[in-house]
């Protein structure tokens, strides 16, 4: 359900950003570079913030949303960022994409305490309140869905010889490190290769390579939308029928599945946690119909196929909810209670049985996810939703 705005009164603090007639938000994304594929991300925020302006704001205050490149480049992460805080002087920065860019401002905006939320990464790290306490990330976890696929392996696949494929960076790391507590005593025999790749790195084909000569018949694939549809790609070309597994984040079909060629990607497994807009069985879903009026409305020249679209639309959707739950409070520091005392949100486009909760000690906001195996056409859930164990530290 899209927010509705009612007006409360001007703010009673004065953070930088604020005014009683405009909130002003920062954020990185890849116009350029090797993660482009995710900006649609980006694209749809600045739409959603347009629709909530056009019926007022958010009590009564206006959202612009800076929103620059960073070539998903960590220096140039970090130039921006700075420009964003020092020169632009931006109240929150929301929506940023990757675990590296992330990663390389972290520091800076919690010693500036800077919000830096709802950011499209999930690796371990975001989930440090002691530490980073003005940072949450709103992605799944990379542990969880590595511990999603032990759980599956373990009891669909028990003699199952295990290959890894991921980025060589902290997200790759958490991938693994849940894939390993998922395996328990077991991993030591079961996973057979692990290989990793730079984000630099043209083609992975000597990965894939690899892979296959090891013996492994079942594969974690992890990687950006590129480095997974040459995976795909190159496991098809290979002739080689491994049960594939790739991530979360790159289960676009369209900017993945169809690259990668859909007869590749058929019988093709993962997890999800938003629904479809294009898939048959949601088209009757209220949520569904919302989101395609609203594509329909702001975004007309967008393809409904792309999975990122969703994850933009939930990130502004739950920015513009806590903006609005800040009511005459718009600080930085009621801001994060509201972003951190989040209690079974049903955000719009969440597949059923799984919704968002944080709590002071605990900034991941997701505990649960649904297997799915691609048909040729959509990826079809498979099984109940999976709890993974709780990810606090």
């Amino acid at each position: 359900m899209i927010l509705t705005n009612t007006v409360t009164g001007p703010a009673t603090a004065a953070d930088p950003g604020v005014t009683d007639t405009e909130v002003k938000l920062g954020q990185t994304m890849p116009y350029s570079g090797p993660a482009s594929a995710f900006v649609v991300a980006a694209r749809v925020e600045a739409a959603f913030y347009q629709m909530i302006n056009a019926r007022g704001g958010v009590n009564g205050r206006k959202i612009t949303l800076i929103s620059l490149d960073d070539a998903y480049s960590p220096p140039k992460t970090v130039e921006q960022t700075r420009r964003l805080v020092e020169q632009d002087e931006v109240f929150a920065m929301v929506g940023s994409l990757g675990t590296p860019t992330n990663s390389a401002v972290q520091r800076y905006l919690n010693s500036k305490k800077v919000p830096q939320v709802f950011i499209s990464t999930g690796a371990s790290k975001w989930n440090d309140p002691q530490h980073f306490p003005y940072t949450l990330a709103l992605a799944p976890p990379y542990q969880l869905e590595g511990e999603t696929f032990s759980k599956y392996v373990l009891a669909n696949r028990p003699d199952a010889k295990i290959g890894i494929m991921t980025q060589n960076d902290d997200a790759g790391r958490d991938y693994v490190s849940g894939i390993r507590k998922g395996l328990g005593e077991r991993a030591a025999r079961m996973i057979v290769q692990i290989v990793t790749y730079e984000n630099s790195d043209p083609t992975v084909d000597s990965q894939v390579v690899k892979l296959k000569a090891s013996g492994a018949d079942t594969l974690f694939s992890g990687g950006t939308p590129r480095i997974a549809a040459q995976t795909i790609r190159k496991i098809g070309e290979l002739g080689w029928k491994p049960f594939n597994w790739i991530v979360a984040p790159a289960n676009s079909i369209k900017a993945v599945l169809e690259p990668a060629g859909v007869e590749n990607a058929k019988g093709l497994v993962t997890t999800l946690a938003y629904k479809s807009p294009v898939d048959p069985r949601w088209q009757n879903d209220s949520d569904v119909k919302e989101f395609q009026q609203f594509v329909k409305d702001w975004m007309p020249q967008a393809d409904l196929g792309d999975s990122n679209l969703v994850v933009g639309y939930v990130s502004a959707y739950l920015t513009t909810k806590i903006l609005e739950s800040c009511g005459k409070d718009l600080s930085r520091e009621n801001f994060m209670k509201q972003v951190t005392t989040l209690s079974n949100v049903r955000a719009p486009m969440l597949l059923p049985g799984i919704t968002l909760t944080t709590s002071p000690n605990r900034y991941a906001p997701f505990s649960q996810l649904q297997m799915a195996r691609f048909d040729g056409v959509s990826w079809v859930p498979e099984g109940p939703v999976i709890a993974a164990d709780d990810l606090s530290r």
